[in-house]
């Protein structure tokens, strides 16, 4: 049978989105394309300072209670948690971090992943938390052939394929692993964006200033830099349509699959929630069955308080 297995994203702000979607996919398989599975959530639970590759927003905070619910929610399901712990600049200090090591000893029980860049964190991890499967980020931006297959021979479950990769066929079929590998279909950067490894940086920056300064008064708290990119910011997964990288639904059934490549992960951790439902519908839907189905995934968003449509706000006249 085909696999078309989706990596979506979301520990935090999307799990209601993500969990109604999976209820979805199990009562109702006929909306979906042929072979639809749900291969992962990935992401992390704010504040954890291993993240990477998205900014959190710096107010939130989770607790143990919260964290541990999310997990044996989504591994309930057969699903695994894949936290994207891909922050570039760790130090040995940063390893001692007790938020993140809670997050990890809270899922070392189950089938979960770990999307690691850091070479200091993939040890670390693989010391002290052997039970995890780890992912090879495509915050690494390999671009190479021979560099990218000699990342498949390493002891990764998966590799997810840089971006400006997608549809390079010559370059795709002389992979030799390619049921480890997994495409991203909807990123929103522009093709080979000339600031995203700055961003990983940045991002990175900005999370230990952000931690630090929770740790201060407000007279010691240090400014937290500013980011502003006009590559991508403001897309959306109809503007994005133009772009070589983004892949196309039918693509995935016509092109990926027949070369044998299955896994295929949807951006937007942080993303606009509308956005992310059209996202969903476009990539794992039948055509035909889109409007119903985001009529009705928005219906229940509204039903169960996740999103609000305000009624009349009467008011005194004259």
């Amino acid at each position: 049978m085909v696999q078309a297995r989706f990596h979506l994203p979301g520990l935090r702000y999307n799990f209601p989105l993500n969990m109604l979607w999976v209820s979805l996919l199990k009562q109702h398989p006929e909306y979906f394309r042929e072979g639809v599975e749900i291969a992962s959530f990935f992401g992390c639970f704010p504040f954890a300072l291993w993240n990477g590759g998205r900014e959190i927003d710096p107010n939130d905070q989770c607790d143990a209670g919260f964290i541990t619910g999310v997990i044996k929610t989504i591994n309930n399901a057969g699903i695994p948690v894949r936290y994207t712990f891909t922050n570039p600049l760790i130090t040995e200090e940063d390893l001692d971090d007790p938020f993140c090591n809670f997050c990890m000893q809270a899922g070392a029980d189950h089938k979960n992943e770990v999307l690691v860049y850091s070479p200091l964190l993939e040890e670390y991890i693989r010391k002290n938390y052997p039970t995890y499967a780890i992912d090879s980020t495509t915050c690494k931006e390999i671009k190479d052939i021979d560099a990218l297959n000699e990342e498949m021979e390493k002891d990764y479950k998966y590799v997810v394929l840089d971006y400006n990769l997608n549809g390079k066929w010559d370059m795709i079929e002389k992979i030799t692993h390619p049921e480890k590998l997994e495409v991203l279909v909807n990123a929103t950067c522009t093709p080979n964006c000339p600031r995203r490894g700055e961003h990983y940086r940045d991002i990175a920056k900005r999370q230990k200033i952000i931690l630090e300064n929770r740790k201060l008064p407000p007279e010691k708290r240090k400014p937290v830099p500013g980011w502003e990119c006009k590559y991508g910011v403001e897309n959306t997964v109809y503007t994005i349509q133009k772009y070589p990288t983004v892949i196309k639904p039918d693509e995935i059934w016509d092109e990926y699959i027949p070369r044998g490549v299955v896994n295929f992960k949807i951006e937007g951790r942080t993303g606009n929630l509308f956005n992310l439902i059209d996202t969903y519908c476009l990539y794992m839907l039948k055509p035909e069955c889109i409007n119903e189905v985001r009529f009705q995934i928005t219906r229940n968003l509204e039903q169960s308080g996740i999103i609000s449509v305000h009624g009349p706000r009467p008011a005194k006249w004259p």
